[in-house]
Parts: structure tokens; sequence; C-alpha cells
């Protein structure tokens, strides 16, 4: 069976692939061994023989001796350009001790220029037994550069003394609304630990990293992906949201993007996005925007998750909004009215409970919206009576699937025997119908598809005391998986008609891996190795393996 797009008089193919296991998320035609590539795009897929017919002269012929193929990995959730500085910054996420913690920022401050800063870092206290890091640990090892080092769930970080002179915090400063300023019980003073709206004071101090900066963060960002097969990034922001896109526009205009980016701005500024769309429109196949992020929780590493039940282990805070939910209503339902696109992070059951509420809302009272396919970012802890209602209400839960087998280490102890049935719970959401999508939350957690799918299918901890997965009712298959890291982001970034599957009229972006994915040890899923990834027919990385 061969799938052509149709044309008459087609002419000859620019390139051809042949002699692979081509998986093409059609469902109609979900195998395939070869296909045809013309403009971009693929013109035929199908048996080599009938495909053969599409060559011409000039046609280059890939041969990839049995390799495995999929549709280019789409990515739902990124922090990109966080995930390009980090990758050149000061690495605290596999410190399993504070000595190592400390040890790492002291070799990395020893660098820097006096004034500097350091930030990034996206360490894990759970790494070390749970004790929260102080100022005091660093104080004397960085007295000369402010630092302020993220947990990597990006929702609390640690400040030493000297960033907390400059964000003008101290002993007598009240902690925000939606934020806390953790505090010594003995001596009423910061313990350098700020949680979600409490950073911002931090945030309004550090300088701008200009163009520059911000174009090798893009490149060291986007080499990073294309050498893990993701040819396309839903980006959320890091910066702003608005210094991103802009960093994208010129990396475009200057001939320096190799991939595709669906890019975000902050849900407060829906307004100044519909009067951009207005005069620019909402960008092209290659860099669209139009997406708006916003926040109703924080965390469950940062026990900021909104839940309706106190945590098991800090039984005197259920979590909170970190945005007035007053405001964030208002603002929901006056971007959707305006035709915006909404992602909306919610973390706890009743973060999602409450959200799915509100969006509820916006579809009975609003009018229609082309741009209306809500997302709930994370989704990760909901109540048994969620579940449904995201098929019923077209709601699509972006989930992450790497949290499963980081969180899954100490989740229990945090939210208890009972919460943890319905977390991550991909099974459940698939059987209801919902269209699940994946990706990563880069840099949060690592930006490699495959050990997202790795995570989905086996739910191994990476702690090694999960070995037939943890909450091992919620697993999926790989196809289930891949589905969910390429048709099925297509659908949430308004491209389904363009990508995610490799079938005539759809863009020839895709990956090579070692093996085939369908046929090896679940287990065996995260040393796959990606040898090289196409986008638009043109190879933009290439493995040395």
């Amino acid at each position: 069976m061969l799938a052509l797009a149709a044309c008459q008089n087609q002419p000859a193919a620019d390139t051809i692939v042949l002699n692979a296991t081509i998986w093409t998320g059609n469902p109609e035609q979900p195998l395939v061994s070869a296909m045809a590539i013309s403009d971009g795009k693929i013109v035929a897929a199908g048996d080599e023989k009938e495909v053969r017919k599409q060559a011409g002269k000039a046609t280059e012929i890939i041969n990839l001796g049995g390799k495995f193929v999929t549709p280019g990995f789409i990515d739902n959730h990124t922090h990109f350009l966080s995930g390009g500085h980090n990758l050149a910054s000061v690495q605290l996420r596999d410190a399993k001790t504070p000595a190592e913690f400390i040890r790492r920022i002291k070799a990395y401050a020893a660098t820097l220029p006096k004034g500097e800063w350091i930030t990034g870092g996206d360490w894990d206290h759970e790494a070390w037994g749970g004790e929260l890091p102080r100022k005091e640990w660093i104080d004397s090892i960085s007295p000369d550069n402010p630092v302020f080092v993220s947990r990597l769930d990006g929702h609390m970080a640690l400040a030493n003394s000297l960033t907390l002179k400059l964000a003008g915090i101290d002993a007598e400063t009240p902690s925000p609304e939606g934020g806390t300023i953790v505090k010594d019980p003995a001596t009423g003073q910061p313990t350098g630990i700020l949680k979600d709206e409490a950073m911002n004071p931090v945030y309004k101090v550090m300088p701008d990293p200009g163009e520059s900066v911000f174009d090798e963060m893009f490149e060291r960002a986007q080499a990073h992906a294309l050498s893990l097969g993701v040819t396309q990034v839903h980006d959320v922001g890091s910066y702003g949201g608005w210094p991103d896109l802009a960093t994208y526009q010129r990396a475009k205009k200057e001939g320096r993007m190799k991939m595709k980016i669906y890019a975000f701005v902050p849900l407060s500024t829906w307004p100044r996005l519909a009067d951009y769309i207005t005069e620019n429109g909402r960008g092209d196949d290659q860099l669209h925007w139009g997406g708006l992020k916003g926040f109703v929780d924080g965390s469950l590493g940062s026990t900021t998750a909104w839940f309706y039940q106190p945590y098991d282990d800090e039984p005197g805070t259920s979590g909170f909004p970190v945005t007035d939910t007053t405001l964030l209503r208002m603002q929901i339902l006056q971007a959707d009215s305006a035709g915006l696109h909404l992602a909306i992070h919610a973390i706890g059951d009743r973060a999602n409970d409450w959200l799915l509420d509100v969006f509820a809302e916006a579809d009975e009272t609003n009018p229609p919206n082309p741009q209306r396919r809500f997302r709930i970012e994370h989704a990760q802890h909901l109540s048994r009576a969620a579940i449904g209602r995201f098929a019923s209400q077209n709601v699509i839960p972006s989930m992450q699937p790497y949290h499963a087998i980081d969180d899954g280490r100490w989740a229990e102890k945090r939210i208890g025997p009972e919460r943890i049935k319905t977390t991550y719970a991909f099974r459940s959401l698939l059987d209801a119908g919902a269209r699940l999508t994946f990706g990563s939350d880069w840099t949060v957690a690592p930006l490699s598809p495959l050990e997202g799918i790795y995570a989905a299918v086996t739910r191994r901890t990476l702690d090694g005391a999960n070995p037939e997965g943890w909450v091992p009712e919620q697993k999926i298959t790989v196809e289930e998986a891949l589905r969910c890291y390429t048709v099925n982001n297509a659908y949430a970034g308004f491209q389904e008609e363009k990508l995610g599957m490799l079938k005539p009229g759809m863009y020839a972006d895709f990956v090579v891996l070692s093996v085939n994915l369908l046929t090896i040890p679940p287990e065996d899923i995260a040393k796959v190795t990606v040898l090289q990834t196409f986008v638009e027919g043109r190879e933009v990385f290439r493995s040395n393996e």
C-alpha cells in the first residue's frame, strides 16, 4: 500500500528514505519501510518498490539499514532558554550530599569575576534526605558573588546573604501572598530559601542577560534538543516570555533557527499579546506564538502545590494558590474571550479541580474561540472526579512523565498512599478518552523524550526501589507514549495537519534511532541512541556513533 500526496504529474522527490522501519503515527498506515520527501514535506510513504517510483536523476537516496524511524519528537513544556543557560552553569542536579552541593558552588564561584551572579543549579534536597540548604552553607564561599540557585522544579531557590541584601529581604520582610520566605524559627532570620512569589524581589535585581547572552543560550539549547530528536518545543518561557520570543525571532531572522518553536508568554500580559497578534499575526509553522502560560499553584517538591488536605510530612500546610484566584479567573475568562490559547499550571488536586471549573465556565459563558484548546500543564495529582473531566471538557492534560520516576522516590511520604493512586494518572486519563500529551519541563527534568517514554512505560523510580513500576497500574504502552510525544502534541499546538505524523502533506521532521522501540524490552528504552535528526527533510544532527 502506498500513500501519495494528491497531485497530478508529481515531480521527482528530493529525497527518498529506504530500508527503514518507520513508525508513522498514522493509524491508517502505522508502519512503512520507505518515504519520499519534496520541498520539506512527505509526498509518499509505503513499501520501497512503490516509493522508489518517486525517484529522479537528482533524488538523494538515504538507506537507513533497517533502522527505526519516528516522527520528530515534540516537547509540550520547556523553559528553553533556562535550559540553555543551565548547560553552562553550575551543575547541582546530581549532588547527593550537602558537602557535594557546597563543593560544586565553591568550584564554580572560583571561575567567575567578582560581582557575577551564580544562578541555575537545579538542586534536589531529596537526594540527600530532605534537609533544605541554608545560606550559611555558601556564604563563606561566595562573599563577592550573588547566588540564587534553584531547586530543579523552579518553585524555590537558595539565596546567599549578598543576594538577600540586594533584594531587600531580612527578618522583618513578610512572606508575600503566593510565596514563602523561609525563616529560622529560633532567630527569625531568613534561611535563604525563597518559595514561589517570594522569589520575585530577587528577579527584580538580577541584571538583564542582554541579547548576545540570550542568543548563546538559544544556540546551546537548540543543539541539545536536536541531539535528542526534539524537532519542536512548546516553550512556556524563562525570562518573562517576551524576551524569549524576541530571541527566537532574532534567530529566525538571522537563519540560525533549525527547529520549530511554539512560544508562550505570561497570562498577565494577555492584552499585549492580543494587540501583538492583531498587528503581527501568529507567526508561521517554524516559529508560532499566541499561547499564554499562567499558574494556579506551586510544586509538590516545594510543598506549595494546592491540595484539599494537608501534606502528610508538613501537616501545617496544604499548599496554596500562587496567583490570586479572583484575578486568575478573570484573566482566564478575558484572555479566552479575546481568542487566545491558554495553558495553565496546576499540580495539586484542588488546583486542578479549581481550574477545570474555570475552564467549564469559559466554555459556558464566553463566545466560541477557535483557539480554545485548554491545557492544564502538569496535571500531576488529580481527584478521581477530575480524570473524566479532561475528556468531557476537551481539556488537554499536558504532562511530563519523567517527573513520575523522580517524584515517585518520595511522593508517598509527602501525600500518603491514597492520593498517589491518581498521581501521574497516564493510564486512567487515556482510558477515559483524554488527549494526553508529553514533554519534559526542561530544565526541571532532562529534555530527552526517550527518557520520558521510558518513564511512562516502566514507571521505575530513579532510586531503583520500584522495579515493577511506581503505581504500576498507571503504566502505558510504548506506542501510546510515542503518540503523546508526536501526534497529540501537534494537536496541542494547533499543528495537527502539519506535524506529528509521517504521511503525505506533513513536514518531514523525523528521527532515526539505533533500535526499534516497539520490540526491545521497555527497560532498555532510556539507553537508545538518537543517530540522526531531520527537520523538513534536512539533516540537522548526526551522532558520532
